[in-house]
């Protein structure tokens, strides 16, 4: 997901405008499980390595090649990634990948930035739970 920038008209209204699109040199992908409501599900995220941009994100309710494959197809339909290399940590992306022609591989060593989004993710829903669990019930 890309953020959008806002800028002042002449007439003093906030427009916003499309972010711009450029070429991903690398972008790291990786999922997560997660519980939603109970159920296990897996959370999807792709960060680009260089401008550290969250490009996507997608919940599916399994792991594997197709999930991955429809998250990537996702990616490619709203960023530029022609020429990126895809890191990965396998998860079913290696297939993927060769599915859908991009280029890409295992790499554990560069993949920081992904894991760090997704242990602050986990962070902030263990603070949002144990925030909620000791409020009073709602009306």
């Amino acid at each position: 997901m890309s953020t959008a920038r806002t800028e002042r008209s002449g007439t003093g209204c906030t427009r916003f405008r499309k972010p711009r699109l450029t070429r991903r040199r690398r972008v790291t992908v990786d999922e997560k499980q997660i519980t939603v409501d109970g159920e296990t599900k897996w959370l999807y995220a792709a960060i680009d390595t260089d401008s550290k941009l969250l490009l996507e994100v997608d919940v599916f309710s399994r792991r594997g090649t197709d999930p991955a494959s429809a998250f990537l197809h996702r990616l490619t339909e709203k960023h530029d990634v022609s020429d990126t290399e895809f890191l990965t940590d396998a998860g079913g992306y290696l297939t993927a990948l060769a599915r859908l022609n991009l280029r890409g591989g295992l790499n554990y060593s560069e993949r920081n930035l992904i894991e760090k989004w997704f242990q602050t993710v986990t962070m902030r829903i263990d603070r949002f739970r144990s925030f909620w669990r000791g409020s009073p019930a709602s009306v």
